[in-house]
């Protein structure tokens, strides 16, 4: 695990000699409360810019024995600590539970990590066993005595592990956060000798990772590796799956032949008037082009000794060539949607949750210790300068830092939206922490709040040029990380381990543009068999493929569908999707746009007599191998409803 995440909390000019144990206790449990209530707005912030799940963090205490266990869960329960609000969200694990207790306070413990599931703060006495992992602890106060190394082998760890399985480059998502004022230099020298398992973990992410070493797994275009061209970049971590095929042409002058007749052809994917798909290449004017370009530039020279080796007939490589692209092709046109015009923009008025700002009363000042850096960074809470006249001017003026908010534009909605966040302040705490709370968290708060305006952007423009720039593309290579000499699964078959689907490589394909392909589902690998069944062609598409771009708030991400395949009729695009995800805002989006993509590419295929484009969302659940293609897409072709084009 990547222990970056961790950091050493204590207060500064901290000294624990005019306080009492009692004293240095509390202050800490304290601080540790502050901290998981600023976690709580971080990671939800973190999730609604990237649409991952909500994180609900937990804080974990250490305590002495189960006396002292006892009577902590009886401080945060009562209504004095904090106002209440910890009242039935701690749970105490030790062995002074038997029977219905300990069933219970188990069955809390292993659902610690669900979002329904109310628990916050666990405190717990030498029982938390090995086999208790969990990716959503991020504060841990430890109040019972124990030198800084038992403290890092024993607890540090649990609270080490990622909740997205990847460090994400947030800095409050990738962090653990340990409240240890009266052991902070102590733990921080441990962590820096060099035998601390701090620092031999951080390069160490899973210790079955290093007996399995990784290579980059290179999938080209069968069309690609049958020209006998070779992947760009290769190195000694990159590996060419065993089942590519061979070039079809054998003999170095033809294959050189070849190429040239390729690198021809796709100088005329930038031609869409001449050549708006790849059957017009077979036309008599173009075949003879082609030819006469590849003929000006091959010269057999040296190469070829004449009446020992045949001259290369060009013509007949340029046809064999431009027959192998056209059977290894789908035309997949560039579209490019241009606006009319003034382009106006905005965001619409709407209601703040602001549910996860709990933020409580701050006073002093936090000192933070990066273990792995030795950065020390000053939190400070209880600063008095540099208020602003009024307490929504703080809130405004961390929310124009945005690029994409100009005040002048959105004074009056941003001025709305100070109001509500003010007004939620004043409904927990005096008009007179208001303003500390805000000038000491006013990024966070403006992050959050950003974040949410996004899903209330309009954009409007007079009108929209539809330009096809290319008549068809070519395939983009893939990329995947595998480990070495893995060999690829057979796609018919379900591997044994369903949940974790993305590590596998399958392959055994006769009618998929590549070689190997991924799949994030077992619903994925499914239809696979199906497209295997019943189309003449098909690929999962690389990223960059498609130049597909949705809106989500006020940024244009990119999209890229799941499956491409083609039947004697019709191109389908494919993307099976979870049914609790369907009507999500970013998936009803990418819905919306994909549609248009393919309404256009319908429009400029029908110009040369082409197929019609299909978008198709398909719910994971409904895919089985007994289904037809035909039958999944009759059912769920524009059955889901649009995004609201005013959000």
């Amino acid at each position: 695990m990547v222990l970056s995440k961790s950091r050493r909390w204590s207060r500064k000019n901290f000294s624990p000699a005019n306080m009492s144990p009692e004293q240095i206790e509390l202050l800490k449990l304290e601080d540790g409360i502050r901290l998981h209530e600023s976690v709580k707005v971080e990671l939800e912030t973190y999730a609604r810019e990237t649409g991952n799940p909500i994180v609900k963090p937990f804080l974990l205490v250490i305590a002495r024995d189960t006396t002292h266990a006892g009577q902590l869960v009886k401080l945060i329960q009562s209504s004095d600590f904090f106002e209440g609000r910890y009242a039935g969200r701690v749970i105490q694990v030790d062995s002074s539970r038997t029977g219905a207790e300990e069933d219970e306070m188990v069955a809390r413990l292993l659902k610690v990590e669900h979002s329904n599931e109310p628990t916050e703060i666990v405190i717990h006495v030498n029982m938390l066993k090995e086999g208790w992992d969990v990716t959503n602890l991020y504060t841990i106060v430890p109040l019972r005595a124990a030198n800084a190394r038992i403290l890092i082998e024993q607890s540090i760890g649990r609270g080490l592990r990622l909740p997205y399985g990847r460090r994400t480059g947030v800095t409050a998502v990738d962090r653990l956060n340990i409240v240890a004022h009266d052991k902070f230099q102590e733990i921080i020298d441990e962590a820096n000798r060099s035998d601390s398992p701090i620092r031999l973990q951080q390069v160490v992410l899973d210790p079955d990772q290093l007996q399995s070493r990784t290579v980059t797994v290179v999938s080209q275009s069968q069309l690609t590796a049958s020209l006998g061209l070779p992947p760009q970049q290769v190195s000694a971590n990159t590996q060419i799956p065993a089942s590519t095929p061979s070039p079809v042409f054998q003999k170095p002058e033809e294959q050189r032949v070849a190429q040239m007749a390729y690198a021809a052809i796709r100088a005329l994917e930038n031609q869409p008037r001449r050549a708006p798909g790849v059957s017009y290449l077979q036309t008599p004017d173009i075949q003879a082009e082609i030819v006469k370009e590849v003929t000006s530039q091959y010269t057999a020279g040296q190469l070829a000794l004449e009446g020992i080796e045949a001259p290369v007939d060009v013509a007949a490589v340029v046809a064999q060539t431009t027959a192998l692209v056209i059977q290894q092709t789908i035309d997949i046109p560039r579209v490019l949607v241009v606006p009319q015009g003034e382009v106006r923009s905005g965001y619409h008025l709407f209601v703040l949750d602001l549910s996860a700002l709990r933020y409580p009363s701050v006073d002093e000042d936090l000192w933070i210790q990066h273990l792995r850096t030795g950065q020390r960074d000053v939190l400070s809470l209880g600063q008095s300068g540099g208020q602003e006249a009024r307490l929504e001017d703080t809130v405004v003026s961390g929310l124009v830092d945005f690029d994409d908010v100009a005040y002048d534009q959105h004074a009056d909605l941003l001025y709305e939206l100070a109001q509500q966040t003010v007004a939620h302040f004043r409904s927990y705490l005096p008009e007179e922490e208001i303003g500390k709370v805000l000038r000491v968290y006013q990024k966070p708060i403006a992050n959050l709040i950003h974040v949410q305006m996004q899903r209330h952007f309009w954009e409007d423009a007079a009108g929209y040029d539809v330009r096809i720039s290319r008549g068809f593309t070519e395939l983009r290579p893939s990329a995947f990380t595998a480990a070495r000499d893995e060999t690829p699964l057979d796609f018919r078959k379900s591997p044994a381990d369903k949940s974790n689907m993305a590590r596998y490589l399958f392959g055994g394909f006769q009618r998929c543009l590549y070689t190997v392909q991924k799949f994030q589902s077992d619903a994925e690998r499914r239809l696979a068999v199906i497209l295997e069944r019943e189309t003449l062609k098909w690929f999962k598409p690389a990223k960059g493929q498609f130049q597909i771009f949705y809106k989500s708030g006020a940024d244009h991400l990119e999209y890229q569908p799941d499956f491409v395949a083609e039947t004697d009729d019709t191109i389908y695009m494919l993307e099976p999707k979870a049914r609790n995800e369907l009507d999500s805002q970013d998936v009803l989006a990418k819905q919306a746009a994909a549609v248009t993509w393919c309404q256009h590419a319908s429009t400029h295929a029908a110009s040369y007599d082409g197929k019609p484009w299909r978008y198709v969302l398909i719910p994971h659940d409904v895919i089985a191998e007994n289904m037809t293609l035909e039958g999944l897409a009759g059912r769920y072709e524009g059955l889901l409803k649009s995004p609201d084009a005013s959000s």
